[in-house]
């Protein structure tokens, strides 16, 4: 990571620079990790937003099991931090999609959420995910978040939280952890399909990715930012780009 990097990371709530720690950190501990380029220019982005400065810092890779891992950081002057994060399986393998979002503003932590959402016809989590991810030990939340409109996409396993406190903070660190511990140690395992079941997993990260494009929210921010016409690049291009069958 260059000097600019860890000083802009240091700039963030202290939430999100320690979650972004903990995500790069897992990565390079159970994966072989290649640099993922970006198009050109939206790697690092920097625009206004209602008069503050809106910085936004990209970092991705690929592996052998997932075709993108993008890690997006970003902040809205001294009013707004987010983390995004989304782990793109290769369609050749039988992988969830995992996910992650932070959103900090000036009162606190608004919106933490993680999930490992499938990508199967009919929605469930191979069985053994269910199994590792039923075994991990209960966490009590005081503020359970409702899921939007397009949330069909996540499942039962979603953690959709408002943190109320700092050991509720550290409660949500820790299961993406281990969200992302056993996402990790299932991939390395995995082995790649049958082309026409390559067909089934491709089908169900393309509805993944058009239902995560329908989030208002993020595309009135980018809107407002750099114009519709970039923040329709961005989405479908950086935030959640549609695989292609020939390559993917």
């Amino acid at each position: 990571m260059t000097n600019s990097a860890s000083d802009f990371n240091n700039q963030l709530h202290p939430l999100i620079e320690q979650l972004a720690g903990i995500i790069v950190k897992t990565w390079k501990e159970y994966l072989s990790l290649s640099p993922y380029e970006l198009p050109e220019g939206l790697g690092y982005v920097e625009g206004k937003l209602e008069g503050e400065k809106l910085t936004i810092q990209n970092r991705c890779y690929h592996t052998p099991q997932f075709r993108k891992m993008h890690l997006e950081l970003a902040k809205v002057g001294k009013s707004l931090d987010i983390l995004h994060c989304v782990m793109f399986p290769r369609a050749d393998y039988p992988l969830p999609m995992f996910g992650c979002d932070i959103v900090a503003g000036k009162a606190g932590i608004s919106a933490a959420i993680v999930d490992l959402s499938p990508t199967t016809p009919d929605k469930t989590l191979p069985v053994e995910y269910q199994r590792e991810l039923s075994q991990l030990t209960p966490l009590a939340f005081k503020d359970i978040r409702q899921l939007p409109p397009w949330g069909d996409i996540f499942s039962p396993y979603c953690l959709f939280i408002r943190p109320t406190n700092a050991q509720e903070e550290e409660s949500f660190l820790q299961r993406v952890q281990d969200f992302l511990t056993i996402h990790c140690r299932i991939a390395v395992k995995s082995t790649p399909v049958s082309s026409s079941e390559k067909l089934i997993y491709l089908e169900g990260q393309k509805n993944y990715c058009l239902q995560q494009q329908q989030n208002d929210k993020t595309r009135r921010v980018l809107e407002k930012a750099f114009g519709a016409e970039w923040a329709e690049k961005y989405m479908t291009n950086v935030l959640f780009d549609i695989p292609v069958a020939a390559n993917e």
